[in-house]
């Protein structure tokens, strides 16, 4: 049975509580929050998980194995870096930290210390995420060319990071997945409306290997909540919707024909519309899941076989270094910014 202490019960730790407690192989033996009447409220909820205030309780109780951590993203760092030196292994929220040089120091304690630390980039644990890549593996679309991003809604928002930090980490972490590689650099322009120094609506371009692109739109300021991607290829074209439970997933027949071809000559706009539409739209079976239950199920298999984890600390620094070159690209006025 191993026992976690889950750091931080605010908007997202009450799922991570839920999918780890009353579950064959985990309990929870300790909910960790500043908030005494959240904590109130969840021990309301989880009657038989003791609660505390002060996270050196959860590092020093020996029933603790492995630490959950879902706190503001700034206090990831110094959450996880004592976790780690007492011995415990460690799943945090995405982003890892707000530094890369601290991503690869956690990493780096991690691996001295033979500790599992993942990273809950939780995208990468959907079943549709997985079967794109499947698809991009086997050349179903050819060879890719780019990527459309778009995540957006209104709120939440956040006080701690902005919208690139909070919102497009999880596409980085997607297109890092999908196309098998890390970006080399970034440009990037966003507007601050509401919270000082922080970026409501971000929109950046990220330029991969082969001159592959994705173009990232995010922002908690926008009337509708949307979860999209698009993947270009020479052979075909995909539509990714996380919005759409049933069939997230779409293929077009859909290209550029090969050579010169003359341009038709059409009567009607309907005949117009017809004119480029081009092959057949296929719609997947997608098996529905719970992408957080795969994650944690993954967590709880690293921590009993002392495997690594899919989105380990490599991941999570990947997604920071790609990040932080967006913020220096927002800071020198859109310009491209190169990724280490």
């Amino acid at each position: 049975m191993i026992g976690i202490g889950v750091v931080g019960a605010g908007h997202w730790g009450p799922n991570l509580i839920r999918n780890f407690h009353g579950r064959a192989g985990s309990r929870v033996a300790w909910i960790c929050d500043r908030d005494q009447a959240r904590l109130a409220q969840l021990q309301a909820r989880f009657p038989d998980v003791p609660a505390t205030t002060d996270t050196g309780v959860v590092f020093a109780d020996s029933a603790v194995d492995a630490v959950v951590i879902s706190t503001p993203t700034r206090t990831h760092f110094a959450l996880a870096h004592a976790a780690l030196s007492a011995g415990k292994d460690v799943l945090v929220e995405k982003p890892i930290t707000t530094a890369a040089a601290e991503a690869q120091e956690l990493g780096e304690l991690a691996a001295r210390g033979g500790r599992v630390l993942m990273v809950g980039h939780v995208f990468l644990y959907n079943q549709a995420v997985w079967r794109v890549r499947r698809y991009l593996e086997e050349g179903t679309l050819g060879r890719v060319q780019y990527l459309s991003m778009v995540r957006t809604n209104l709120g939440p928002i956040r006080t701690d990071v902005s919208a690139t930090w909070d919102l497009a980490a999880h596409d980085i972490s997607i297109a890092n997945y999908w196309l098998g590689t890390t970006p080399v650099s970034a440009s990037a322009t966003g507007g601050v409306w509401i919270n000082p120094g922080l970026e409501d609506a971000v929109f950046a371009t990220l330029r991969y290997p082969d001159n592959v692109l994705v173009n990232l739109h995010a922002s908690w300021l926008h009337p509708r909540k949307a979860r999209e991607i698009a993947v270009i290829g020479e052979a075909r074209m995909l539509t990714f919707d996380d919005m759409n439970l049933v069939e997230p997933i779409r293929i077009y027949d859909k290209r550029v024909a090969e050579g010169p071809s003359p341009l038709p000559v059409v009567e009607t706009f309907a005949s117009f519309r017809s004119s480029v539409r081009d092959g057949d739209v296929t719609i997947p079976r997608v098996p529905v899941g719970e992408p957080l239950l795969s994650e944690c199920e993954h967590f709880l298999e690293c921590v009993r076989t002392r495997r690594a984890p899919d989105t380990g600390a490599a991941v999570g620094l990947a997604v920071v270094r790609a990040l932080e070159a967006i913020d220096r690209s927002l800071h020198a006025g859109g310009r491209e910014e190169a990724i280490p």
